[in-house]
């Protein structure tokens, strides 16, 4: 063991659970600045692209998060990471990331900041290159002795190497009698790609060789098709009797270099033209190694790191230093940072990232004695309460709060609605801000779901110093079908003087009747839904005070409830038992009912200090009824892609016509049109009309995707009912069904829940230990039914009933999940289970129309 360690001067753990290997790490000024100072560039096989700026304040303080200067995710994993000048027509330095099937090249570039936020990096894709191969390893260099650039060479895995200059293609070649594939490098004196063979040989291949290969008719494209390139005549080889590890090429200066490679049990120095320079057998096995030049005229220094967690330093064969790591090193690098130059940078598989230095000074701990004292409690509780209350008025810069609602009475029918009702009501929404910074300028934004709608959703506010402003605005239901939340927000965006964003946000409910009103109770209806409480039944006209005047004293535990776009719905308390029925001939018109009653329950009892009161339901879930209201949708996503298609069909049927027509009218010699107009005029009705039947079809999805969120929240109440789940079970049901606020055709909700419920089934609510692996696909797509889904939210359901336990806490033991971007693939199920087939104020707003149908 070393009697010296490495002198820690940086360290830091690179993301959570995530591989790395040799190629992962790269070392320079990937961002041109001009101070010239190196960055640490980490990608992983979990795809996490990372680039680190340490500057530590001294040796050994822990990391703050302006030294991470960019993160990122891409979707393949990382094989190796290097910089050079890859863009035409510049010579600053890009990254080139490497992946299995792509090659891509970006620009990092910085923005200064104002704060103590820091300043802003941004990744820019400047070009990439689809691979036909899978991707081993790359190399860079000034092939063919060109200047100002560098040009990239891959390895697949099945022995091609794939040359690239820059933004194009160049050629491929196959290395002749290959098996496995090795380390590749690039020696730029001798203009030759070096690598080692599966026969344990050193080759080499002559850049020159592969260029003059290439066939006159140069048919090879941008994809490399599988046939394309012919084999390579090596330059030399030599027999190093094992397998290597890493291959690098060092020069001494103009005239002289050497190829190091790094075996199993001996590391070797050759020189250019392939003969032994020296060679070194080595006691443990290594890792890694990093050649550089010796600051003594024509020798080399080389780091090997090996699986002792020690890190040799060797000054051609002798060895001259040796020092102990925290870890097992799978690369290493030297880089500058903070004028602090030859600093060691090293790279564990699991993550660890340090960079340190070699010193004598010996880690001596001594255990501090221990104080024997009395701890005061009281006392750290009396002070820890007054810091705390320092700290909160000190971040209490500005209250957004909601004063009152008003509602007002019946008016004629609101502007833009397009409810068939004579009258419509809206709510009045009075926000009350107030300042106790210096004068601020404040944007206020107050958001509603559709179909619901603002007549001002967007304010611009000069607040004074202890001074506060009132806003009004009214809500009203615009959209022809009844809303799936009845909840806004108000968010207010601001400054404080020192130039730092503050947002300060408030949430609200609108009553009621802004989307009902009463009506007579109807005895018949095809939808019932009992909900059973644990208290007495509480009476309809203290439970709805504001729809008292409409109860008939007939009938006192009845309500009516006729939504302004939609059906009627009846409300009935059992004058017995404690339960309450919902009835309504649509499902999901049922959800704004059920959730109110609910919540004034809730409300009614919590003032009666009943604390123990609770809300069950004993039916089976109504999934038949919710899945009809899915394959409707899913119906109508459908209709959406044919109009689609039929519209560019006939587009481009309109614009062909119209060429023919323009050849027609530029001809000298007047010729009969045969018909031509007649054709562009049906085309162009037929245009007209797809699109009429598109909107109308895009019209009938939002209302569709509405009701669809209606019936989801009131199945999610259901089942919190029926299992008595806390909130954060209700949470994790609430962004599994509900993820999207609006529906598109490229992401839809289908594919999304499908995926989410797939997740959860593979997860926490797994039935064994085989089903936690979880294979994520590479993308989205509108799935071709919605049987599998179903299927999904059935085996869900099942397993719930079960005794199935939600949780979002991962346990090693149970649960080894692999987390990759993307869709989900199909759960493997048991064999029991089948399988898947203004007041004082002067203000400034902006009318603007609210979200529109999408």
């Amino acid at each position: 063991m070393s009697l010296f360690k490495a002198r820690d001067w940086w360290s830091t753990v690179v993301g959570n659970k995530e591989e790395f290997d040799q190629g992962c790490l790269c070392v320079a000024n990937v961002d041109n600045s001009s101070n010239g100072q190196d960055k640490i560039i980490v990608g992983s096989y979990m795809g996490f692209l990372r680039i680190y700026n340490p500057h530590p304040a001294k040796p050994g303080d822990p990391v703050q998060a302006e030294e991470l200067l960019l993160e990122t995710q891409l979707r393949e994993p990382i094989l190796q990471v290097e910089v050079g000048k890859f863009v035409s027509g510049t010579e600053l330095l890009h990254l080139a990331v490497l992946h299995c099937k792509k090659l891509c090249v970006y620009a990092v570039s910085g923005t200064l900041g104002n704060t103590e936020h820091g300043n802003q990096y941004q990744l820019k894709l400047m070009y990439e290159h689809n691979l036909q191969r899978t991707a081993c390893n790359m190399t860079y260099g000034p092939f063919g002795g060109i200047k100002g650039r560098d040009l990239i060479c891959i390895q697949s895995m099945d022995g091609m190497l794939m040359l690239f200059e820059q933004e194009s293609y160049s050629f491929g070649r196959f290395l002749p009698g290959f098996l496995l594939p090795g380390p590749l490098t690039y020696s730029s004196r001798t203009d030759s790609f070096i690598t080692i063979s599966s026969c344990r040989q050193v080759e080499s291949y002559k850049y020159q060789v592969l260029a003059f290969a290439t066939d006159a008719s140069r048919q090879e494209t941008e994809q490399q098709k599988l046939g394309s390139g012919k084999r390579l005549a090596v330059d030399w080889v030599l027999n190093i009797g094992e397998q290597a590890l890493d291959i690098c090429v060092v020069s001494f200066n103009q005239t002289v270099s050497s190829v190091f490679v790094l075996g199993e049990r001996n590391f070797f120095c050759l020189k250019d033209n392939g003969q032994i320079r020296f060679m070194k057998k080595l006691d443990s096995s290594p890792s890694c190694f990093l050649p550089y030049s010796s600051v003594s005229e024509g020798t080399i220094n080389t780091l090997i790191g090996n699986h002792n967690s020690m890190l040799h330093i060797y000054q051609d064969v002798t060895l001259k230093w040796a020092t102990q790591l925290p870890h097992i090193p799978v690369a290493v690098r030297v880089g500058n940072f903070q004028d602090l130059n030859g600093v060691i940078v090293a790279l564990s598989d699991s993550g660890c990232l340090q960079c340190s230095y070699l010193g004598t000074d010996p880690s001596l701990f001594q255990a501090p004695k221990v104080e024997a004292r009395v701890i005061n409690y009281e006392e750290y509780d009396a002070e820890m309460n007054k810091l705390q209350k320092i700290i909160k008025e000190g971040t209490k810069t500005k209250v957004l709060s909601l004063l009152c609602f008003h509602l007002f009475s019946f008016s004629q029918k609101a502007v833009d609605s397009e409810v068939k009702a004579e009258k419509i009501p809206s709510v009045t929404v009075k926000i009350t801000l107030e300042s106790r910074l210096t004068p601020l300028k404040t944007k206020l934004s107050v958001c509603v779901q559709p179909p619901l709608a603002l007549t001002h959703d967007k304010f611009i506010l000069e607040l004074g110093k202890g001074k506060s402003k009132t806003v009004v605005l009214a809500a009203f239901l615009k959209g022809n079908c009844p809303p799936a939340d009845l909840e806004g927000s108000a968010l207010a965006s601001y400054s404080t003087p020192t130039g730092i964003p503050r947002v300060a946000q408030c949430k609200f409910r609108f009553p009621l009747k802004l989307v009902c009103f009463s009506a007579q109770p109807s005895k018949t209806a095809t939808q019932k839904l009992t909900i059973d409480t644990n208290k007495p039944s509480v009476s309809l006209l203290t439970l709805f005070p504001d729809f008292a005047d409409e109860i008939d004293d007939d009938q006192p535990n009845a309500l009516g409830f006729q939504l302004l776009a939609g059906s009627k719905i009846t409300l009935l308390a059992s004058k017995t038992s404690q339960r309450y029925r919902i009835q309504c001939d649509q499902f999901e018109d049922i959800w704004l009912i059920a959730k109110e009653l609910v919540l004034r329950l809730e409300q009614y009892f919590r003032k009666k200090n009943h604390k123990d009161f609770a809300c069950t339901f004993s039916d089976p879930i109504p999934l038949q009824e919710y899945f009809e209201i899915i394959d409707r949708h899913f119906e109508l996503r459908l209709n959406a892609g044919k109009y689609e298609q039929l519209l560019s069909e006939r587009a481009v049927q309109f614009r062909a016509i119209e060429r023919r027509l323009l050849a027609r009218f530029k001809d000298k010699t007047p010729a009969p049109l045969q018909h031509l107009d007649t054709l562009l005029e049906g085309t162009y009705r037929q245009v007209i009309a797809l699109a009429d039947a598109a909107e109308e079809n895009q019209a009938n999805m939002f209302q569709a995707f509405t009701r669809l969120k209606s019936a989801t929240q009131l199945v999610i109440l259901l089942i919190s009912l029926w299992q008595k789940l806390s909130a954060d079970q209700v949470a994790i049901l609430e962004a599994t069904f509900l993820p999207l606020t609006q529906d598109t055709q490229e992401l839809g909700w289908e594919e999304i829940v499908d995926a989410a419920v797939s997740h959860l089934l593979k997860t926490c609510l797994s039935k064994s230990s085989k089903d936690h692996a979880l294979t994520l696909a590479n993308q989205f797509s509108i799935p071709r039914d919605t049987n599998r889904l179903k299927k999904h939210i059935t085996l869900l359901y099942d397993r719930l009933a079960k005794g199935g336990h939600m949780s979002l806490d991962t346990d090693t033991d149970s649960q080894q999940l692999t987390m990759l971007p993307g869709g989900c693939t199909t759960i493997l199920e048991s064999d029991l289970e089948e399988r898947p087939v203004s007041q004082d104020s002067t203000m400034m707003f902006t009318n603007h129309r609210h979200l529109s149908q999408q």
